[in-house]
């Protein structure tokens, strides 16, 4: 944006004010100036092969952050929980809501500490975990009876998998794919990447949310172990391609893909 004097202030900020940031502003300089010999982007150009893993990186997470069933989980938890046998189920749902913006808050300061790989990986085996735990509990209470002692147990335990899913998804699958997504890019295709990666993510949220009730319909303890056996691949998709971004610059980053 011609804006040089504030591009180095914010840096040097960024960086720390006892940093030399003289080499990153040549290399932030160049590739800026590289990127800004062409203005426009075909979608031809995205199927270029030094961009075929980072593009499918960033799409990649973010369809598995919605095939993992959280809006499913949301959107439908008052009827889970009336599922489950939870009596207040409205109250529970509102529970819900509070831990997910409690636990966002700490999202990006673990980002910062933990790094993100690490931050995905312990997030989809939590999630993995409790989903789980709650397709478990749905598949015993649906051979017990209602008067069992041990359907009220369950009844709880569904109810802390789905909290306990919530919180995992909130410290690492929620915000972490859009993080990674906006740093492995190159800034050539970003915008046009970016669009796609969101469009991809937009429209499994769809199909997530319209096929959740339904699946809830057929069996809510097989509903459970789908998302669950999701969250699972996501662990070994971040474990195989995804690569640590903390404390990386954008051309540190991109070389890692040469």
């Amino acid at each position: 944006m011609g804006m040089t004097e504030e591009f180095e202030t914010s840096l040097q900020v960024l960086r720390g004010f006892d940093t030399d940031i003289s080499v990153e502003v040549n290399e932030i300089k160049r590739a800026v100036a590289s990127s800004n010999r062409r203005t426009t982007l075909r979608f031809a150009e995205l199927r270029q092969r030094r961009y075929w893993l980072p593009l499918m990186i960033g799409i990649g997470l973010l369809i598995l952050q919605q095939l993992s069933g959280i809006n499913g989980v949301l959107f439908y938890s008052s009827t889970i929980f009336r599922s489950a046998g939870i009596s207040s189920s409205d109250a529970a749902t509102f529970g819900v809501g509070a831990v997910q913006v409690l636990a966002t808050s700490l999202t990006l300061w673990l980002a910062d500490k933990s790094g993100r790989r690490l931050l995905l990986i312990i997030s989809s085996t939590a999630m993995a975990f409790s989903l789980s735990v709650v397709a478990i509990s749905f598949y015993i209470k649906a051979s017990i009876s209602e008067t069992s002692s041990l359907y009220g147990i369950l009844s709880t335990l569904s109810l802390v998998g789905v909290v306990a899913m919530v919180i995992a998804f909130s410290l690492g699958m929620g915000a972490m794919p859009w993080i990674i997504m906006s740093e492995i890019l190159p800034i050539n295709i970003k915008s046009l990447a970016g669009s796609v990666a969101t469009l991809a993510n937009w429209f499994f949220s769809w199909f997530v949310t319209l096929t959740a009730n339904m699946l809830l319909d057929w069996s809510s303890g097989a509903t459970f172990t789908i998302y669950a056996v999701v969250c699972a691949l996501t662990v070994g998709f971040v474990a195989i391609w995804v690569p640590e971004t903390k404390g990386k610059s954008i051309e540190e980053i991109q070389l890692s893909f040469r």
